[in-house]
């Protein structure tokens, strides 16, 4: 097979680093390696899949369903598969083999080259039916019944960075980007007060998704709802559900009552899920401008203007 990568993860890829080429470059080797490693026999390539991984439906020696994930390191594979170990399918896709590269043994294949980031095997779900696809109410309550599992004690002596430590490195983009735009200046130092705000006095460490959303819990066999594509922080859970409030931006910001559903969702979100309703509003604000400036950067402006005007209902 030829394991031709989506348009849209290579997109994705273009808006990063030098490292995304390289790992697409090698991306045919690598998938062909997986797939011989674990005796699995290829059915498709999800399109369009996703913007950091390249999805393969395949079937295991048994004849099992399963998903072959590849990743480069930039998304963070090592941390992804480490929290779907320590969740055990509680909220979230099962991860079926647990080695470092995803297979049965420890350590990289010898042939991969450094470039060849994780690879990693999971429960099959359905790929086509996520969340989203449900009314808006109805999928707001089941993805935040979902997130609510998810939200844990993390592992003693874990690796996972946290809150501070990502939002830090946003917040100095972010500021680099308001300079370069005196326009969007106001709202960015809104949204790193904020920051320094809630991270002033968190009310709890957990274990979080890093980037929940609508389209990342998929229809299963076993559950109806789980998990999948975690990018994990440790924090506080209004942080994990922030990026919930903006699903499905652009409906939002066609609709004339935009604002007030908004602040709606804020309080519903937050009430539903034990949550401070103005830490939920703090770190919704600096989600959406954070996303706002860094799709500005990479040149999708009109996904810029979105984010940043939905930032100024909060």
């Amino acid at each position: 097979m030829a394991f031709e990568p989506p348009r849209r993860l290579v997109t994705a890829l273009g808006e990063s680093t030098p490292e995304g080429d390289e790992w697409l470059e090698h991306l045919p080797g690598t998938a062909r390696r997986a797939v011989a490693l674990r005796e699995l026999t290829v059915e498709r390539v999800q399109v369009p899949g996703g913007r950091s991984s390249l999805v393969v439906l395949v079937r295991r020696a048994d004849g099992s369903p399963a998903v072959l994930k590849l990743a480069p390191s930039r998304a963070r594979p090592e941390s992804e598969r480490a929290a779907l170990a320590h969740w055990a399918g509680r909220g979230a896709v099962h991860l079926v083999a647990a080695g470092p590269d995803g297979g049965p043994g420890s350590g990289s294949a010898p042939e991969d080259p450094p470039s060849a980031g994780g690879v990693l095997l999971l429960e099959r779900l359905h790929p086509d039916v996520s969340v989203r696809s449900l009314p808006e109410a109805k999928a707001l309550l089941e993805a935040a019944g979902t997130l609510r599992r998810l939200w844990v004690e993390p592992p003693a002596g874990h690796g996972f960075e946290t809150v501070a430590e990502r939002t830090g490195r946003q917040a100095a983009a972010m500021r680099a980007r308001a300079d370069a735009d005196p326009e969007v200046a106001p709202l960015v130092d809104a949204a790193l007060t904020a920051r320094e705000e809630l991270l002033a006095a968190p009310p709890e460490h957990l274990l979080l998704h890093g980037t929940f959303r609508q389209s990342k819990v998929l229809a299963g066999e076993r559950v109806p709802w789980l998990a999948v594509g975690p990018d994990p922080v440790v924090g506080e859970s209004a942080f994990d559900l922030a990026r919930l409030v903006r699903d499905r931006v652009e409906d939002l910001i066609a609709s004339p009552s935009g604002p007030a559903t908004t602040r709606r969702r804020v309080k519903r979100l937050a009430e539903s899920l034990e949550v401070d309703q103005e830490r939920l509003r703090g770190w919704t604000l600096f989600r959406a401008v954070e996303s706002g400036t860094r799709a500005a950067r990479v040149g999708r402006l009109q996904d810029a203007e979105l984010l940043l005007e939905f930032a100024t209902w909060l």
